[in-house]
This record gives C-alpha cells, sequence and structure tokens, in this order.
C-alpha cells in the first residue's frame, strides 16, 4: 500500500515477510482398505477419518470373526491404536464375489513370444540392462521358458503361471517401473504391451519374435546406434487350466476373496485418492500380487509407504515333511516398490469375540510401531529394535519363530523380521521391498525413503505460494531462504548426517537452474539435495585381549 505524502516527519509502513514457513508435513496417518463387517459398515468404499478404535467401533461395527480373506482390518485398527497410532483412514469394502469354484479360460496364443531390446549403449562403467517380469495373477498361459539375455551376460527366469506382470527395466541407477502389464493383449490394441512401452520408455523397445503370432513386427528405432544386442526373450508355453478353491466362510456369509474389490479403491479419484494426505497404507492380511500391486502403485503417487503382510502359511524355514511353504521362497513374487516394506510372521493374539488363541496379520501392529518411533524420536530414526515392543500379541506363531541365522537368510532378502527377546516381541528389520536391488540403493531402508517422502511431502504443501510470483531472483532468493530455514531445522534435531549444516543439505535456485527459456515457460526449478541417516543395522565390535602389560 502507498502511503500519501502531505507533512514533512516520519512516515511508517508495514510490508509482508518476503519469506514463508515450511509446516512439515506428517508422518504416521494410516490409511487402511480391506473387508469390513458386511452389515454393520455405515458406508462402503468410503474413506472415513478415525482417531480411536471407538471411532472404528461407531463406523464399522468393532471386532468380528470372519474366515475371509482380507478380513482383518478390525483387528489391525485395534492394533494399530494400541501401539500408538492416533489417526486413521479406513476404507471398508464388502466382498461382491460369490462361494465357489473358479476356473479360468483359455487364451489364445495371441502374444506367445516378444522381445526386448536396448535403446541405449552398454557402458562398461554401468550395470548391464535387467528387464524382470514380476507374476501378479493366475491364468492359463504359463511362461514355462524365460531366458534373459542382458547387454553383457545371460541369466535365468523363474518360470510362473501368470499373464499379468509388473515389469521393472533397470540400467545402472535408472530404473522404469511398469505396472499391471497384461501380456496377453494383441498388439496395438490399448494397453498391449508395445503401447506401454514403445515410445515411452528410454531404455528399451519391444517387439514380436520371428514366427509367432503376436503380431506384425514393428521396425526397431534407435538413432545414431549399432545394431541391436541380442534381445531379451520370454517365451510363453503351454496352454493350462487354473482352478481355484475358496476357503469355506461362516454361515450367512456369502462372500470371497476377489483383487476387483480392491482396485478401485486405488484408482484416482477414489474416496482415498481424495484425502490429502496420508502416510502408511496397508491392506491388512492379503498377499494377492493384484491387490499388492495397485497399493504399491498408489502409495507411490500419493507419496505414501505401503506395509505388506505375508502369506499367512508361509514359514520361516522349510519345515520337514510339511507343505508349507518357507517365506523366502515366496518374496520373489512380491510386487517391487522402494515405496513398500514386508512384515514376517504373523502374531498370536486372543480373538476378542471367541476368546479363542488367534493368528493375526502383522502390519496393523507395525504401523502403530512406526507412528510411535515418529512421535518420540522422529521419521528418520528407523521404527526397528529393541525399543520397539508390539503390544497386544505373545509373539510370533509358531512356524515363524527363528534364530539369528534364519533370519540373516530373511534379511538379505528384503524381509523385515518380528521377533522374541527377552519375553518381548519387537520389530527386528528395517528394509525395504528393493533392499536387495542395486538400481535402488538410495532406498534400501524404510527410515531412509520414509525420510525422503516426508521433505517431498513438506516441501510440496507448504510451496503453493511460489505459484503466479514473479519468476525472477527475488523469489529465487525467497526459496532457497524457505527451504534452508525448513531443513536447518531439522539438521538442528539431529535427522541429517554432517557435523555442520553445509555437509548436512544445498538447495539451489537460480539462474543455473531456471534459464531464460525457463522463464519463458513459467517454470522454476529447483534443486535440494540431503545427507539422509541410514541406521546401523550391522554394528560389529572388535576385542582384543591385554596380557602381560606392566602395571
Amino acid at each position: 500500500m502507498s502511503l500519501s505524502y502531505s507533512y514533512p516527519g516520519i512516515y511508517i509502513q508495514e510490508l509482508p515477510l518476503s519469506t514463508h514457513t515450511i509446516t512439515p508435513a506428517p508422518t504416521s496417518i494410516t490409511a487402511f482398505v480391506g473387508y469390513t463387517h458386511p452389515w454393520k459398515t455405515a458406508n462402503f468404499n468410503t474413506a472415513v477419518q478415525l482417531f480411536s478404535f471407538t471411532d472404528y467401533e461407531t463406523y464399522f461395527g468393532g471386532l468380528y470373526t470372519s474366515g475371509l480373506v482380507g478380513s482383518h482390518v478390525a483387528q489391525a485398527v485395534y492394533a494399530f491404536f494400541l501401539n500408538g497410532g492416533n489417526n486413521a483412514y479406513v476404507v471398508g469394502l464388502r466382498s461382491e464375489a460369490l462361494v465357489g469354484n473358479v476356473s479360468k479360460g483359455n487364451f489364445g496364443n495371441d502374444a506367445d513370444n516378444f522381445a526386448f531390446q536396448a535403446q541405449i549403449l552398454p557402458d562398461s562403467t554401468v550395470p548391464s540392462l535387467g528387464v524382470q517380469l514380476y507374476a501378479l495373477e493366475p491364468c492359463d498361459i504359463v511362461p514355462m521358458t524365460a531366458t534373459v539375455t542382458n547387454l553383457r551376460n545371460s541369466t535365468g527366469a523363474t518360470p510362473a503361471v501368470y499373464d499379468t506382470f509388473d515389469l521393472i527395466i533397470t540400467y545402472g541407477t535408472r530404473v522404469e517401473v511398469y505396472r499391471s502389464v497384461n501380456i496377453t493383449i494383441a498388439q496395438g490394441s490399448a494397453n498391449s504391451l508395445d503401447k506401454l512401452i514403445n515410445g515411452i520408455s528410454s531404455l528399451v523397445t519391444v517387439e514380436p519374435i520371428s514366427g509367432n503370432t503376436y503380431g506384425t513386427a514393428f521396425p526397431y528405432v534407435a538413432p545414431a546406434l549399432p545394431v541391436p544386442p541380442t534381445p531379451v526373450n520370454f517365451t510363453i508355453g503351454t496352454v493350462v487350466t487354473y482352478p481355484a478353491t475358496p476357503a469355506p466362510l461362516p454361515t450367512g456369509f456369502t462372500g470371497s476373496f476377489s483383487p476387483s474389490d480392491f482396485l478401485p479403491i486405488f484408482q484416482a479419484n477414489s474416496s482415498l485418492d481424495n484425502v490429502e494426505i496420508f502416510n502408511l497404507l496397508l491392506i491388512p492380511g492379503i498377499s494377492d500380487n493384484t491387490a499388492l500391486s495397485a497399493a504399491l502403485a498408489f502409495a507411490e503417487r500419493k507419496r505414501a509407504f505401503a506395509i505388506i503382510d505375508p502369506p499367512p502359511e508361509a514359514t520361516a524355514f522349510q519345515i520337514p515333511n510339511s507343505p508349507l511353504p518357507p517365506i523366502a521362497s515366496l518374496i520373489a513374487s512380491v510386487p517391487t516398490s522402494q515405496n513398500g516394506a514386508i512384515y514376517f510372521p504373523y502374531l498370536k493374539a486372543t480373538d476378542p469375540v471367541s476368546s479363542l488363541p488367534t493368528s493375526v496379520a502383522p502390519s496393523g501392529y507395525v504401523a502403530g510401531v512406526f507412528a510411535t518411533t515418529d512421535s518420540t524420536r522422529g521419521v528418520w530414526k528407523a521404527p526397528a529394535g529393541i525399543g520397539t515392543p508390539l503390544i497386544g500379541t505373545t509373539g510370533p506363531v509358531a512356524t515363524g519363530v527363528m534364530n539369528d541365522m534364519q533370519q540373516g537368510v530373511l534379511n538379505l532378502d528384503s524381509i523385515n523380521c518380528l521377533r522374541t527377546f527377552s519375553n518381548s516381541t519387537v520389530v527386528y528389520g528395517a528394509r525395504t521391498l528393493v533392499a536387495g536391488n542395486t538400481a535402488f540403493a538410495q532406498s534400501k531402508y524404510v527410515s531412509v525413503r520414509r525420510m525422503t517422502l516426508f521433505i517431498e511431502q513438506s516441501l510440496v504443501s507448504s510451496l503453493t505460494w511460489v505459484v503466479f510470483e514473479p519468476n525472477d531472483e527475488p523469489l529465487w532468493i525467497a526459496i532457497r531462504m524457505t527451504i534452508e530455514a525448513f531443513l536447518l531445522s531439522l539438521f538442528n534435531q539431529g535427522a541429517l548426517q554432517g557435523s555442520q549444516p553445509s555437509e548436512a543439505f544445498q538447495v539451489k535456485c537460480d539462474s543455473t537452474t531456471t534459464t531464460s527459456d525457463d522463464q519463458q515457460n513459467g517454470v522454476v526449478n529447483i534443486i535440494v539435495g540431503v545427507a539422509l541417516l541410514k541406521p546401523a543395522e550391522f554394528v560389529v565390535i572388535t576385542i582384543s585381549q591385554l596380557a602381560g602389560q606392566p602395571a
């Protein structure tokens, strides 16, 4: 506001501050998705915010016993609040499928063979190209052989009985992820493999292998590159029938688990998608890969972190003469994401309805530990260790009890274990689903990935004032000052590495990051670098004995 000057003297004008404050984003708002009480749920498919388990009883009818896969929501929410959680959203689902035998029909061989070919030259300093297919759902087309020919080496892939995959392509630290790719869709159709990859991927193209019925070959385009290397081949074999018989359910309950009950919740503009911010995503008791893949993709888009439950029948190791599968044999099929972690095994508890012993999916307990650790130590502290006792359980189920050496094997497979020490059951692992993948080295640990998401969420929600401001040096200075003040507060809390701020973070926003062309297009480029803390996962103590020393 300009002043009117009329008399000799001093005039005072108040000006707004040129800097703004970045409000730290919340870190442990937890979203639960799954089957709730079929008759007492107030609104299905609607995200309802809760601040206590009493709220859950009001809107979803409280605890109940059901044999339905994925009906662990009530127990998970109860465990979440019991272990320190205080803010949650619950989306109740109702099973729409009928109990009965399911037999999928036979597919034709319209997608028999296809090849991935490199778009970039191999570099002697960079690892070779890797193409991985992660199976999602049973089908009738069986990839019997899958010989992967990389740019410089060949490896074998594991056969599976699937037609829908998560496709992950890596080259050094460059990663491309394509979710729920269905390889049975004919070439050229919407959502077919070539439509998803060609012209979109900067690493590979895909084309039919000579002699198959996938469709007419389309040209390989790679300007200025030599003849491409041998393709990465995935050959699909015989047609089979895959039966599935759901477990019996309580009398009067005619539902059965179906991934299609979950998928709409993870779509754009769903009730949960319209929740502005949540940090943790749980689908308690679900180990179906189609649902998990959709949940992980949704978590990535919402800058959230998914806590994954293992299959309930999984064991810590191979039990002699037992048909139960060890968890290590199942982890390879779990969809890969840096925004997720799996916790094993199920936990023993007392069913509050029947007062009988029962086993409960661990994700609700773990989410409560996340919330407690965030409030007492900070999101940068790994939610694991002796200081993370789980309340409301008497320990892991019998098939999940393990020793140190057995956990060592699972830990390297990115399986976070729940173990009992001195009569206290604790979270004893802190790795993400991609801990073993060098392309995701920066996201190896849960606390590191969650800290990254926390910083991203805080900046995104608090920098909206920048939009439509004049794009020049004064704005850039204000942006730098605002972000530096926020990161300095984190450094002072011990959340970043380094002995001084310059070692802990850097913020760049000036004419070197935002060119004149960017200004013409209304773009401001901000580069933020932070040195995040890594947990002390392996503590090595070297002891030497002093003997014969003079007094």
